[in-house]
């Protein structure tokens, strides 16, 4: 089982988003049955079985092991991964574009370099998968509190410095085996949850 997948079927995306599927993907962070799940969400057995089927065919849950139980074969299933994000991708013909209006300081734009970065990492977890190999990627994630806007302006300001002055450095056009990455640095304010106890 994977922590996430990411999923870019519009057909899977719609599976996964009906609330009786998406309570069944959570409930199969243990390998369930139909018969074991329709107790825990309240459906019958035909029913469980028939949304089984539905995220089975669009590869959101996967057979761990069939037992025999008198004349009947029990499926036991399993969530492909943890969680699942759904790629800006299985909507294509609405997905958001950064290019068409880069505004740095736009939030919308901010929201679109987002999506994008769901869709290209999405696209190479899921190859990187395929051909089992490793995939470089590197992430920062940290907060920090400004006294005031001219200070958040300022911290922009040297930051994008800074990030200049390092591309400048390492970035090789020229080099022949080398391979372009993205870089994606967002601030934005911090969103309060409160925790669900």
């Amino acid at each position: 089982m994977h922590d996430v997948a990411v999923i870019d079927d519009p057909k899977a995306a719609e599976a996964s988003l009906d609330p009786v599927r998406a309570r069944l993907l959570a409930e199969l962070a243990e390998p369930g049955s139909a018969t074991t799940l329709a107790q825990r969400v309240g459906l019958t057995r035909q029913k469980a079985n028939y949304h089984l089927r539905a995220l089975e065919r669009h590869g959101l849950v996967e057979l761990v092991e069939e037992r025999r139980k008198g004349n009947c074969t029990e499926r036991v299933l399993r969530a492909t991964a943890a969680s699942y994000v759904i790629s800006p991708s299985a909507l294509s013909a609405v997905e958001p574009d950064p290019e068409r209006s880069r505004d740095q300081l736009s939030a919308r734009w901010l929201l679109a370099l987002a999506a994008r970065l769901v869709r290209d990492v999405g696209e190479l977890v899921t190859s990187a998968a395929k051909a089992r190999k490793r995939l470089a990627t590197f992430a920062i994630d940290g907060e920090v509190r400004f006294a005031s806007a001219a200070d958040r302006a300022m911290f922009a300001e040297e930051l994008a410095g800074a990030v200049t002055s390092l591309v400048s450095k390492y970035h090789d056009e020229s080099a022949s085996g080398g391979r372009s990455h993205r870089i994606v640095i967002a601030v934005h304010p911090t969103v309060r949850r409160e925790e669900k106890g």
